[in-house]
């Protein structure tokens, strides 16, 4: 059975990490593998070496993998839990570990002083680039809200978003609120400013309620609330990430492929501003 894959670098929020992947993995019923990478280029430059570096940054990879196994554990015990020491880069290392993975599981900030105020290279990375759901652990985990948000909008990743929503919600044995977001349009351009409202109101409604509807059908024991506000559509789900236990989006790139190396921009905003664990979700190869 695919795993939960869970990166650590031994951070306060690589910890809280640990715990959300080892609830996870319980509710899942699949095994949780808990994974460090550490690069050692800077044991091979040239007249810059440090004797005994490299059995130093082992030794406490080591120490940080069996902290993690310790706190995985007392979170679920008796869950099946195994351990991967890799030196290599970490976003390297999850990528590649994603395509044997269920999911892949990250802290929004580790060890990465100002690269990491918001969601740290690593993560940024590997929610940009890796196949399968990456679930960027941020905002208050302890409190159980039974919610679960997705973001829809007229992609092919709404499918796959919606699918990971529903799935998320039934092993949770809560709810689905499904948002489109859609830009109002210009007085300056419409003469008629309120029926276009309506106009455009009413067909956000029915795109989102004709997306949503297999997924009704599919999972017909999960409680669905649909919403199609007017907006800036990061604004709208963050706001909304308030009341949640999960967010989940699509990752959708954008034109030119490199803007939040290939993340959309509603993904890209979301994962550094939402209240609660977002879930990124690509389709895989």
């Amino acid at each position: 059975m695919e795993p939960i894959v869970v990166g650590t670098d031994g951070s306060p929020r690589a910890d809280v990490a640990v715990e959300w992947a080892a609830e996870e993995a319980g509710r899942t019923g699949r095994p949780l593998h808990v994974l460090n990478a550490t690069e050692h280029w800077s044991c091979d430059m040239p007249f810059h070496s440090a004797p005994g570096l490299s059995e130093s940054l082992t030794e406490t990879g080591e120490r940080i993998l069996a902290a993690a196994v310790e706190r995985a554990l007392k979170t679920r015990p008796g869950l099946d839990v195994t351990t991967e020491l890799v030196h290599e880069s970490p976003a390297e290392a999850l990528r590649v570990a994603a395509a044997r993975a269920y999911e892949i599981v990250l802290g929004h900030r580790g060890l990465g002083g100002v690269a990491a105020l918001l969601l740290g290279s690593t993560g940024l990375k590997v929610a940009g680039h890796a196949p399968g759901p990456v679930i960027i652990v941020r905002g208050g985990t302890e409190e159980t809200r039974g919610e679960v948000v997705v973001g829809v909008d007229r992609s092919g990743e709404s499918a796959l978003a919606l699918r990971y929503a529903f799935e998320a919600a039934a092993i949770r044995d809560a709810w689905v609120r499904a948002v489109h977001v859609w830009e109002m349009p210009s007085p300056t351009i419409t003469g008629a400013y309120p029926e276009a409202i309506r106009q455009g109101a009413a067909a956000a409604a029915e795109r989102l309620a004709g997306v949503v509807a297999p997924w009704r059908q599919r999972y017909p024991d999960v409680r669905v609330i649909e919403q199609a506000p007017s907006g800036n559509r990061v604004g709208e789900l963050v706001e909304r990430s308030a009341a949640a236990d999960l967010l989940v989006v699509g990752a959708r790139a954008n034109c030119n492929g490199r803007y939040g190396l290939h993340l959309g921009s509603v993904s890209h905003g979301v994962i550094h501003h939402s209240h609660c664990p977002v879930a990124v979700v690509r389709a895989r190869p």
